[in-house]
Formats: structure tokens, C-alpha cells, sequence
């Protein structure tokens, strides 16, 4: 998806990570119920975008084991 700006302080990192300096996956919810995800050790790269439908989608996967 195209490239959001999105407000630095609105990050959370995944409970599934530790705090060891190693990489991490953020996430946040815009205003508009888009899902922005990154990487923590490259913030600078930017997000991938996605629409509430695809995030569940994909979450549901992971949950399965499906990717």
C-alpha cells in the first residue's frame, strides 16, 4: 500500500516482543480504522497500510497457522 504519514507517538509495539533490542513489530489504528504496521528497528522505511477486513484477514491466518 502507499506510504501514511503517521503520528509517532500513536505506536505500539506487539506483546510478543521483548524489550532486548532486537526487532520489533508496531502497530496503531488510525482515525479512519486503517491498520499501520512496522518494523521498530527500521522506522524510518515507513508502513504498510491496510484496511480493517484485510488485517482481520491476515490476524485470522496467523491464528490458524495458515502463513
Amino acid at each position: 500500500m502507499m506510504r501514511h504519514d503517521l503520528p509517532e507517538d500513536k505506536w505500539h509495539k506487539s506483546s510478543y516482543s521483548t524489550d532486548n533490542g532486537g526487532q520489533c513489530v508496531e502497530k496503531q489504528t488510525t482515525a479512519d480504522r486503517r491498520v499501520g504496521v512496522r518494523d521498530s528497528a527500521f522506522p524510518a522505511l515507513g508502513a504498510h497500510v491496510f484496511g480493517e477486513a484485510q488485517w482481520q484477514e491476515f490476524v485470522s491466518a496467523v491464528q490458524i497457522g495458515a502463513v
